[in-house]
């Protein structure tokens, strides 16, 4: 079987910016609300943050699937918290869950795809969650996530911090530099250039990145600048077919 690739990890500010809230939500007292929301574009790199959150925090972490239904979601959540084979009916397995979060109360529970619960109408059983355990919980979603929750209301006042994550502004791009593309030397022109072509998006950045690399090793140049780069900017547009004219 072949093996998964490895995942790369640059430390972008908004990496340090779901660190601080969670360490807030961490350091709350008992009769705050422990639910904390970063939320922001699709690329922005919500995902590898919450992966880093959890590495840090040995923190059980779940993303919720387009077809996942409320025992799905506990089962995933059971797993996670180490239960093998999780079992019993949704009212059992909650309690297991909230059982297993009381235990370790610092411990935050992350759930990305955060909006896919609101959508499907269960929402609540994560606030039920929150509520009997008094465990932090981190929801991680779009754009429109904290829109969604306000309409909930016993879910939009037990939010104790709201976080959008934040577009990759030049210090973040070099840091995606040095992971994507560490054998390389690129000018800061065409660094910020990328930047502004992806709309500060870190997912796009990055496959830029190694587009430039494959060009570099292809050209033979170990450096590139405006002047010398010719390859693909990844700007989220699909690809034109070449020699197309007007009808």
């Amino acid at each position: 079987m072949n093996q998964p690739a490895k995942a790369r990890f640059a430390p972008l500010k908004n990496v340090t910016a779901l660190m601080t809230l969670v360490n807030r939500l961490q350091a709350r007292t008992v009769d705050l609300p422990g639910f904390g929301v970063f939320h922001g574009p699709s690329g922005y790199g919500k995902t590898k943050a919450g992966i880093y959150v959890c590495n840090r925090c040995n923190a059980p972490m779940v993303s919720i699937g387009d077809s996942w239904t409320r025992r799905k979601f506990l089962e995933h959540v059971l797993r996670e918290l180490g239960t093998v084979k999780p079992r019993g009916t949704v009212a059992d397995m909650t309690e297991q869950v909230i059982e297993q979060l009381g235990e370790h109360i610092d411990r935050p529970l992350v759930i990305d795809e955060a909006d896919k619960a609101v959508d499907k109408g269960w929402i609540e059983l994560i606030r039920e969650l929150h509520d009997y355990s008094q465990a932090p919980i981190l929801l991680i979603g779009e754009e429109q996530l904290p829109t969604k929750l306000m309409r909930v209301e016993r879910m939009h006042n037990r939010v104790l911090d709201w976080q959008p994550a934040q577009a990759c502004d030049i210090e973040d791009a070099r840091k995606l530099a040095m992971v994507y593309a560490p054998q390389l030397r690129i000018d800061d022109a065409l660094l910020d250039h990328v930047r502004h072509q992806c709309k500060g998006v870190a997912r796009r950045i990055s496959t830029t990145l190694a587009e430039m690399g494959e060009f570099a090793m292809t050209s033979g140049l170990t450096s590139l600048d405006i002047g010398s780069y010719t390859g693909r900017i990844y700007t989220g547009e699909p690809t034109r077919r070449a020699g197309l004219r007007a009808a």
